[in-house]
């Protein structure tokens, strides 16, 4: 059968041959069909997820397409690398045209952009198109409306869990770690802070001030360490003129523009500065009058990182004395105890500034500077006021393969919020930077190791040859490098534990913030960097991790990834042996509780007291404040044997000063006190009350008082 352009488009030359109709393979796919509604296997995959298509089909599920969903990236607050510029590739083989017939609608489009239909496939792909979809996979967040999905509804995102996958979110939560775990955050996130709040800006400012500090007291040890060694080696005629050694004064000398004297008093400043922070720490600051780090005005602030910058960023050369070298020394290792990440911290005072809601390295600087910090953030209003801008200490002494650095690429899945269940992917893989490391420049092609970033650069010739051109190693391949370093076992002492926690601490913050929705997975992408020692640091926490097979090492990897979260997800519920592939339970908490919620009912009580208390000397007539005229009502209270009750203040009308009844006037003798009941009714939604012991003379002084009318609440 053929069927021409339509007439009211532009002649066309061009023709589609359409298959025929064969009512035998229809008659099979309406079996299908309702053999898979009936087991609820109708899935709906939003997005290019072709393995997860085909793995679901072999399950025997059929797919109900939606054509209108767009899956072009969109501007979320969550970190979502899954847009780079994946197709939707093979949609799984179909060699007797059984599964086209059952989901889809054929569509054939001329040269010309005519579009022609089949009036009789499209009658098939009415098939699963009004039956509900029973799994939802998608990579965008928004494509699914939560509050409507019924209970047995399987999707693969949790609502709300921008709480960890956004940057500003991981760098407040980890905060309130010490409420969930004795963990200390700062063993495995670099401190992080929010420019748009200002307190937290302020504390930005103290910790770099503090940080060059620290890091001036490192440059003087390990520059004289680097001296002591080139003394030992060659002889003191044959040195380099930029490390010579003054013998007659035993010090190590070095060139400065600035004043001799200046270099002794920044070390000086540093040294106080430094033990102010130990003190602080301990609490021995409170008997002070002050910290010494803040005792320094903000001149001489700017005078001392000025001094910093011409010493550590410009390579001045210092003239320091044996024994400053020693208070240096001795200072650093106090703080090593105090501080987990004084080694990681270097020399030059790094920071890396990122704008919270973009993701793939979008908008990251890495920046020595302070005011160059702060004026990356005061280009953009508009984040710095909803807090979006985010600093964090950069790692400037990672682990290194042959001079490059890279981030490792850690994948776990979620699978219940209550009870907190985490399962952590066995396999991962490392992404390099295409030029190697080097303090010396801010570029991002050196220090941000993204694919995103990087698969659009060269690499460059200075790299060793051992980096592969696509910027990719398995763990295979990186524990095969940490063997011939004599670190093989290193792997998995260290950095699998390591992650494991980091992962695990950073999903316990969280656990209260994000919807808990039973029948709800989530896969994310950790990205991790290793420290001189290869102690993982927690980077960040990426929702909708890319499966874009961009090398052969993601072309296999995140095709098992997949494949084994649905062995997770769908083939351990009906078998809780099931093979789960190379996904390890790390972390199943125990359940809790969480009370229903029905309302308030408030019920005020008092009690009778032994006792007698004496009333308080009544205020002149005359006193009584005119905008209290009027209606004035005193609840009736409870009668007892020994004491009368209040009279009722009857309403006045008059406009004049009421006249106190005699038994309301002042009385030299003590007065028993009515002890009564009063309840506040609060709009009711449920059966809860709460019992609060009133003092029986402190609320009937109140109502003498005040003179108020205590209603019930409407």
């Amino acid at each position: 059968m053929v069927q021409q352009c339509s007439q009211a488009s532009p002649p066309c030359r061009h023709s589609v041959h359409l298959p025929s109709l064969n009512p035998d393979r229809l008659k099979t796919a309406k079996a299908i069909v309702g053999k898979t509604v009936k087991l609820h296997k109708v899935f709906s995959v939003h997005g290019p997820y072709p393995v997860i298509r085909a793995a679901l089909r072999a399950r025997g599920w059929v797919e109900k397409r939606h054509h209108h969903i767009s899956t072009r990236p969109v501007k979320d607050t969550s970190c979502n690398d899954d847009f780079e510029g994946e197709d939707e590739g093979d949609q799984g083989r179909d060699p007797d045209g059984l599964y086209g017939l059952m989901v889809k609608t054929q569509r054939k489009r001329t040269r010309c952009g005519a579009l022609l239909k089949t009036s009789h496939l499209l009658s098939q792909s009415r098939l699963v198109r009004n039956e509900p979809v029973d799994f939802y996979w998608t990579n965008r967040r928004d494509a699914i409306n939560t509050s409507v999905l019924q209970k047995d509804q399987i999707i693969n995102h949790f609502a709300k869990a921008g709480s960890f996958t956004t940057k500003v979110g991981l760098c407040v939560n980890l905060r309130s770690l010490h409420w969930f775990d004795s963990a200390d955050p700062d063993t495995f996130f670099p401190r992080c802070y929010r420019l748009g709040a200002r307190d937290e800006k302020h504390a930005f400012i103290e910790d770099y001030r503090r940080t060059a500090c620290s890091s001036l007291l490192k440059y003087v040890v390990e520059t004289a360490q680097d001296v002591h060694k080139k003394r030992e080696k060659e002889p003191i005629g044959g040195m380099t003129p930029l490390y010579y050694v003054c013998q007659r004064t035993s010090c190590c000398h070095f060139s400065i523009s600035e004043p001799p004297e200046m270099i002794p008093k920044m070390i000086d400043t540093a040294l106080k500065v430094c033990q102010g922070f130990l003190e602080s720490l301990q609490h021995a600051d409170i008997d002070t009058s002050s910290d010494p780090g803040q005792s320094l005005t903000k001149q001489e602030w700017e005078e001392f990182i000025r001094a910093y910058y011409l010493v550590v960023h410009g390579g001045a050369q210092v003239d320091v004395s044996e024994r400053l070298v020693g208070c240096c020394r001795a200072m650093l290792h106090r703080l090593s105890g105090v501080s987990p990440q004084l080694d990681t911290d270097g020399i030059h005072n790094i920071w890396i500034v990122k704008p919270g809601a973009m993701s793939r390295g979008r908008g990251i600087k890495c920046a020595k500077r302070l005011d160059e910090i702060l004026s990356l953030v005061d280009r953009d209003p508009a984040l710095i006021k909803e807090s979006k801008w985010v600093v964090q200490k950069y790692l400037e002494r990672p682990f290194l393969v042959e001079g490059t650095k890279f981030d490792v690429r850690q994948w776990f899945l979620v699978t219940d919020w209550n009870p907190l269940t985490v399962w952590f992917y066995r396999k991962c893989y490392l992404r390099f930077s295409t030029q190697p490391y080097s303090v010396d420049t801010m570029d991002n092609s050196v220090h941000l190791c993204n694919n995103s970033i990087q698969k659009h650069l060269r690499p460059s010739h200075r790299r060793h040859p051992i980096i592969p051109e696509d910027n990719m190693w398995s763990d295979d391949q990186f524990t095969t490098f940490l063997s011939s370093r004599g670190r093989q076992t290193q792997w998995e002492r260290e950095v699998v534990p390591g992650m494991k926690k980091a992962v695990v601490h950073a999903l316990q913050t969280a656990q209260d913030l994000v919807d808990s929705r039973k029948n709800t997975f989530e896969l994310y992408g950790a990205d991790f960097m290793l420290g001189r020692d290869l102690q993982p640091w927690l980077i960040e926490i990426n929702a909708s991790p890319t499966m874009a097979p961009s090398t052969h090492i993601t072309a296999r990897l995140c095709s098992a990834v997949q494949e084994d979260t649905l062995r997770v997800v769908l083939d351990r519920r009906a078998d809780r042996s099931a093979n789960t592939g190379d996904f390890q339970l790390i972390y199943h908490q125990a359940a809790v509780d969480v009370p229903q919620y029905v309302g308030v009912n408030l019920l005020v009580e008092g009690f009778r007291l032994k006792g007698s208390c004496l009333l308080p000397p009544l205020r002149p007539l005359n006193r009584f404040d005119p905008k209290h005229r009027g209606k004035v009502t005193v609840k009736k209270a409870m009668s007892t044997e020994k004491s009368k009750t209040f009279p009722k203040v009857v309403e006045n009308t008059t406009g004049r000063v009421p006249r106190l009844p005699p038994a309301l006037r002042p009385s030299p003798l003590p007065v028993p006190v009515p002890v009564g009941t009063l309840t506040l009714h609060l709009p009711k939604t449920g059966h809860r009350s709460v019992h609060v012991p009133l003092n029986a003379c402190s609320h009937s002084v109140f109502l003498w008082r005040r003179g108020v009318e205590v209603k019930p609440l409407q």
